[in-house]
């Protein structure tokens, strides 16, 4: 490998320009593609075999009405109750609303509460008028029974003259004629009042239910107590994460015209979310990125090639993978993170081959050999860790979810592109920068301090002696202080990682000046916390109900879910067209976030287990499918994370031919990873620094986070580890004790290393506060994990811990080292070859070399004597 870059380098080299314009024509070409074929990204996520979805897809069956997304607006006059004349508008805009595009109905939440209003009423005078009809009818029991006396003394009157032998009296014959009339009327009240007492009974029973039903939903408004904000539904023929921007766009742009009103409009996050997947933070972070690199290359030419590589490699693969959503949709978190790492790792590399070419140059290597085997040495390095970051992403697809496969294939094929266009771009613009690529200042200094080493006879190649590496050596010497202090310092790091909650984010989290945010907070304050999440119940009969059961029904269910723990209302919201499938909507007393919503779900689940037979109970939503996403992320976590633990130890083992530095590596790694996960619940769970960092309100962490934070943790936490060991590694093979080998090989290293971490730490912290909210703990996550990887594990505990080893670090059993892969991530096996080459060159390098030589390219002067001694005075 590390010869075939060497070549590679030389020739993109040579071909300078004929590189760079090919991949303009590629970027130009995938534009072209993704212009013509891309669809725009979409908020929705997708679970094979979900429960939610299949509740929700059933639900679309059998009642249609409810099939589409919903969207939630609040208006507010935050001046008072709304005026009549705000109210015409407000109801001008519901109308011009229904006729936006993909939109199906609009609630009226004036004509809504007035019905609720005015079912209370009527359930009122239904009692009123239930309690005058059963005082009528107890009189009528009364009459009746009293006309059951006077029958019983008619005949006893009777039996006694009879028996007297008064039979025949004129008495005796008028209660012989009364007695049936009496019995006949009596037959006839009764079969009145046994009708009265089945009316009564029927009535008392709709009342009751009816009574139960607006009990379930007590509370339940639409136009708050003070009259100054209304809540409505707006609904859509599909899920709104389906919808394209444009569309999600009509209903906020028709609403601007309720500003002329004085009235204050505000979307909930599914309405609004945005699709952008760059802004300032993004920006802010770039441009910290580029002073790190002027500050550490000492050019502004020099610092613009690791830009110029990170932003072709991203733009190539952002371009590739929105051109392929020809054939899928796109979740709207899988370009930026896919930016997010292109552009951290495209500086890097870049940094890493542009930092060994300028060294190289310093010690007086010749212009062409020296961007050969910066590509060949620095490159091969740059290959290994790349590839680590790319199956550290590709590995995602293990999690069986499409979401979290999506955003690892996407990411590790921009990653991959950036791999791609480091070892060609950078070669080339290399070649076209020449001795340009160090500043005259550089020049200047390293000058005097060879002078100063010949002078003083100093035999060390002027390459060992460049760097202090102070810290290795002051690690090395207290390596149990440096260990204790950098265990200590990240335990307390990672101590709020115990208490990591998974869900995915709410309104709660959008920037607190947002629409989203106060729509969130008014429905909180005016209608609820619960109205923010609620939780459609879907009940199903095996047998369709007769109309008469419906409401009996509904009222059974209803009142079985209302029973719950962390319930706060139940709304019946839909009946089926053959009666058997029965809607609720059911309102949590907390938010869609808390943990008593969370509790709530698994409690309905239980119910539904718990259902008599004949009848099935399914919960879905947006909360439900919040909870069910995350438990499944958190499920695929163990087996994830035990693949990327055991395919760090396999390459480390690969790379430094040794069992304990990749076991030394990997718990460091972990580390990292904890540091990481602690800060982010610190942050965004605890709200410490909430306002600093722009948290609206503490809440759980995307479930998302915790595995793609490990992925990329790994990646480049390697990264750190291959350029800083690898270098210890070498110097121990070219003879050099175990403990002096640290030093020599941390002192040839740190300073990319610690470039490299600062330039990442400055990327990811750009996306801290990045549009989409869902993407900011991954940001600081990373921001961390790279601080703490980078500084502390890497810079400080590795040494520790090697240094303590000694020699039984670099252990490793015979047979392993047999059926391991050498990589020569070093490139010893290069410069072995390339030495025996000088000895007895070949044809073709002789000829290429003086083609160097003796021809310009591509506008470069030609190199002569006087320009190799300006050039370096070793050369």
């Amino acid at each position: 490998m590390a010869t075939f870059l060497y070549r590679l380098g030389r020739f993109t080299a040579k071909h300078a320009w004929l590189t760079l314009v090919t991949w303009l024509v590629v970027l130009v070409g995938l534009g072209g593609a993704m212009a013509a074929f891309s669809s725009p990204p979409s908020s929705a996520i997708s679970i094979p075999g979900a429960q939610f979805q299949k509740v929700i897809d059933d639900l679309g069956e059998e009642i249609p009405a409810s099939a589409g997304g919903i969207g939630t607006i609040t208006i507010e006059n935050e001046n008072g109750p709304i005026t009549p004349a705000q109210r015409a508008a407000i109801e001008r805009t519901l109308a011009d609303w229904e006729k936006a595009p993909r939109v199906t109905s609009v609630m009226n939440p004036f004509e809504t509460q007035a019905e609720l209003d005015d079912s209370r009423g009527k359930l009122a005078d239904g009692r009123k008028q239930l309690e005058e009809q059963s005082y009528k009818l107890q009189q009528g029991h009364w009459l009746y029974d009293q006309g059951q006396k006077d029958l019983a003394a008619a005949r006893k009157e009777l039996a006694a003259l009879e028996k007297a032998g008064d039979g025949d009296s004129q008495r005796a014959r008028e209660l012989r004629v009364e007695i049936p009339a009496r019995e006949k009327g009596n037959a006839e009240i009764k079969a009145q009042l046994d009708d009265g007492d089945a009316k009564i009974a029927d009535a008392r029973k709709q009342v009751s239910q009816g009574q139960s039903l607006l009990g379930m939903s007590e509370g339940l408004r639409f136009v708050s107590e003070d009259g100054s904000t209304v809540m409505l539904q707006i609904q859509y023929d599909d899920a709104i994460a389906q919808l394209s921007p444009e569309v999600r766009a009509e209903v906020p742009a028709i609403g601007t015209q309720l500003e002329d009103s004085g009235l204050r409009v505000d979307y909930n996050a599914d309405i609004l979310q945005t699709r952008s997947i760059v802004g300032i933070g993004e920006v802010i972070g770039l441009g910290i990125a580029a002073v790190v690199l002027l500050v550490m290359l000492g050019s502004l030419i020099a610092a613009g090639l690791p830009l110029l590589v990170a932003l072709v490699g991203v733009g190539a693969g952002l371009l590739a993978a929105m051109t392929a959503t020809a054939f899928f949709d796109m979740n709207s978190m899988t370009p930026a993170l896919a930016l997010m790492l292109g552009l951290a790792v495209g500086i890097d590399y870049a940094l890493f081959i542009v930092n060994r070419h300028r060294q190289q140059l310093l010690d007086g290597m010749e212009l062409h050999h020296s961007i050969g085997l910066a590509t060949g040495t620095a490159g091969n390095a740059v290959v290994v860790a790349g590839t680590t970051v790319i199956i550290a992403l590709s590995a995602l697809t293990v999690s069986g979810l499409p979401i979290l496969a999506q955003m690892g294939l996407v990411a590790a094929g921009t990653v991959a592109m950036t791999v791609l266009v480091a070892l060609t771009v950078a070669p080339a613009v290399l070649r076209l920068m020449g001795r340009r690529v160090i500043s005259k200042r550089t020049w200047r200094k390293h000058e005097a301090a060879q002078a100063t080493a010949t002078t003083d006879d100093d035999p060390t190649p002027t390459g060992s002696r460049r760097g202090s590496g102070r810290w290795a050596v002051l690690v090395t010497n207290h390596p149990w202080r440096a260990i204790a202090a950098t265990v200590v310092a990240i335990a307390l790091l990672a101590i709020p990682a115990f208490s990591l909650r998974l869900g995915l984010p709410d309104g709660s989290s959008e920037p607190k000046d947002s629409s989203a945010f106060h729509s969130y907070v008014t429905i909180e304050k005016d209608f609820g916390p619960g109205a923010n999440g609620p939780i459609v119940a879907v009940a199903s009969f095996d047998e369709p109900l007769t109309a008469a059961e419906v409401p009996q029904k509904q009222a059974e269910v209803g009142r079985d879910l209302y029973n719950l723990v962390g319930v706060e209302r139940v709304v019946p919201f839909g009946v089926s067209e053959d009666r058997d499938t029965l809607a609720f909507q059911v309102v949590p007393s907390e938010g869609p976030t808390s943990e008593s919503t969370v509790e709530l779900v698994s409690t309905m689940n239980a119910l539904a287990d718990r259902m008599p037979e004949g009848v099935e109970l399914g919960i879905t939503g947006q909360t439900v499918a919040n909870i069910e996403i995350s438990q499944r992320l958190a499920d695929a976590l163990p087996l994830y994370v035990a693949l990327v633990v055991g395919l760090s130890l396999l390459l480390l083992m690969a790379v430094f031919r040794s069992v304990l530095v990749p076991l030394v590596a990997t718990a460091g790694f972990l580390l990292s990873v904890a540091a990481g996960f602690g800060s982010v619940v610190a942050v965004y769970q605890w709200g410490f620094l909430g306002d600093l960092l722009q948290v609206s309100r503490p809440g759980p962490i995307m479930p998302f986070m915790p595995t793609l934070l490990i992925g990329v943790l790994f990646g480049l936490a390697m990264d750190y580890q291959m350029f800083l060991v690898s270098g210890m590694h070498e110097a121990r093979a070219h003879g050099q004790s175990s403990r002096d080998a640290i030093r020599t090989g941390f002192r040839q290293g740190y300073r990319v290393v610690v470039a490299a971490a600062l330039i990442m730490i400055a990327v990811f912290a750009g996306f801290v506060f990045a549009h989409l909210s869902m993407i900011r703990p991954m940001g600081l996550g990373l921001a961390v994990g790279v601080a703490v990887d980078a500084f502390l594990v890497r810079m400080t505990l590795t040494p520790a811990v090697l240094h303590l080893l000694g020699d039984r670090a670099w252990w490793i059993p015979r047979w392993l080292d047999r059926i391991l892969p050498d990589l020569d991530v070093e490139g010893t096996k290069l410069r072995a070859r390339l030495e025996r080459d000088e000895t007895s060159p070949r044809e073709e390098d002789t000829a290429y070399d003086t083609d160097d030589e003796t021809e310009p390219d591509d506008g470069e002067p030609a190199t002569t004597p006087d320009d190799d001694r300006e050039l370096s005075p070793a050369h």
